[in-house]
């Protein structure tokens, strides 16, 4: 049925934007406003490229269970690793050096596709390939595996002639790779360490009113540096499950799109939550691709659905203003930098 084939699709459209919202939603508790989501999940998305690229390049052989994880384990740390260093990079430009956070974030995600794009070009030329593409059809693989009872439950309905809704029903929940359902756990592992903990007592209180924080003990550096990091990690893992998932494993520059701005988008939309971000995440991921589903659509309206989770953000924001309900705004020192000298 093509509604099922729809939802899947907007889930696995919505699993990048999950990721890039969590992250920056942890950032931005902290108080900085990191506009560099978008070089960041590019270079997540390279650093796992890279790291696939050449462990594929040694000839292991991947029909053994433990190379398809070591693969896997490699591209995660190649990822987390490229991701980890753009944080610690606005970090120091932002905390340490207390440079504009607008213009460090923009000058980031710049950097992070410029970059994504060099490594990406120079893989090409190593793998001699005849399109300008990179294909890492085994990793790929490895990370795309979904859960293994999904095809003995489709063999058992068709067995027993179960209605075939059932089985579109259950393809629709469960199959889905390990990274889509680890990005639904880690936004509400988020959410409850955020509204729930001492630890994110204490990073709001950081982005609420550092000085505060400062006369209370608490090292407003240090945890401004762990939430980046932390955020930027997670915002990474996006752009790795789009290339290693989504678009099965095949890299092309510029060919990230702009998921990157829509996930700092639903972090306004999910109003800093990261348990109703799940459920943005996935309404933007339909929305962009719904012009697909709909026949005999012209350009301008292919671009207008496209154009629709802006202007649900915009009417969101707008909403948020009016109400000014404290619960529902951003933290009161977003993207002002701290000077302790003033305190």
């Amino acid at each position: 049925m093509i509604i099922f084939s729809f939802i899947r699709r907007a889930i696995m459209q919505g699993v990048p934007l999950l990721y890039g919202s969590t992250g920056e939603i942890i950032t931005e508790k902290s108080g900085h406003l990191n506009l560099g989501i978008p070089g960041i999940m590019y270079m997540g998305a390279i650093g796992g490229v890279i790291g696939g690229f050449f462990f594929e390049q040694t000839g292991a052989d991947f029909s053994h269970w433990y190379i398809r994880v070591l693969a896997i384990l490699i591209a995660l740390f190649c990822s987390l690793f490229f991701s980890c260093l753009m944080g610690l990079l606005y970090c120091f430009l932002t905390v340490s050096m207390r440079a504009n956070q607008n213009v460090t974030g923009l000058a980031l995600t710049t950097f992070g596709v410029g970059v994504g794009n060099f490594f990406g070009g120079s893989l090409i030329k190593i793998s001699h390939a005849d399109v300008p593409t990179v294909t890492l059809t085994k990793t790929s693989g490895a990370f795309a595996k979904h859960l293994p009872f999904v095809d003995t439950v489709s063999r058992l309905a068709a067995e027993h002639k179960c209605p075939k809704i059932l089985d579109e029903l259950c393809q629709t929940i469960f199959s889905y790779s390990f990274l889509a359902y680890a990005s639904i756990i880690i936004a509400l592992i988020a959410a409850r360490v955020l509204m729930k903990t001492r630890t994110g007592l204490t990073l709001r209180a950081v982005g609420e009113d550092p000085a505060t924080a400062d006369a209370a003990g608490i090292n407003v550096n240090r945890y401004k540096y762990v939430a980046t990091c932390l955020g930027s990690m997670i915002a990474g893992l996006g752009g790795l499950y789009y290339i290693m998932d989504y678009a099965s494993g095949v890299w092309s520059s510029d060919g990230f799109g702009d998921r990157g701005w829509l996930s700092v988008a639903l972090v306004i939309f999910s109003l800093w939550r990261p348990n109703l971000a799940i459920i943005g995440s996935f309404l933007f991921g339909g929305l962009y691709i719904v012009h697909n589903y709909i026949p005999n659509l012209s350009m301008q309206a292919m671009e207008l659905f496209k154009m629709s989770p802006y202007a649900m953000t915009l009417i969101v924001l707008i909403f948020v203003s009016i109400k000014e309900k404290k619960e529902a705004l951003p933290p009161a020192h977003l993207g002002q930098n701290y000077f302790r000298e003033e305190r």
